[in-house]
């Protein structure tokens, strides 16, 4: 269960009802500007990331391997694509959970990453591998 979309309620009503009892309706007038603000920041980040999102080929990454080393357990969708600057790529059926998204790098390196209820629950790296005559030699 989603906590947040209970208690983010319950916490401006609050807000709104302390400010009521503080200043009167000055007060609900501040306490309700104060909540649009948020909201009308959080709705400009989002349209900031889609935005940036749509520009970029869909399940393309710059580095998979970056993008391995800074996911973390429980980051939202949203997170993800703000990191990569892209949408994944869809692997699993459209509306199912867990949804399963991949982002390829230039190299054939790729992050599946699985989220359930939004929230990233585990990824996997992929590389492909090394033949004998790419590999690197040091350097004299």
């Amino acid at each position: 269960m989603n906590w947040q979309r209970i208690i983010f309620p319950i916490v401006g009503a609050v807000f709104v009802a302390g400010a009521w009892r503080a200043a009167g309706w000055p007060g609900v007038a501040a306490a309700a500007g104060g909540i649009l603000m948020w909201a009308l920041l959080h709705f400009t980040r989002l349209m900031h990331i889609l935005k940036r999102a749509a520009e970029s080929p869909v399940g393309h990454v710059s580095s998979a391997v970056m993008l391995n080393a800074r996911l973390k357990p429980n980051v939202t969708l949203m997170h993800v694509v703000a990191m990569t600057k892209a949408l994944g790529e869809l692997l699993s059926p459209k509306d199912v959970q867990p949804e399963v998204f991949r982002w390829t790098d230039t190299g054939g390196s790729h992050v599946t990453c699985e989220f359930a209820g939004g929230k990233l629950m585990k990824w996997t790296l992929w590389r492909p591998p090394v033949e004998d005559g790419e590999a690197a030699t040091p350097a004299p």
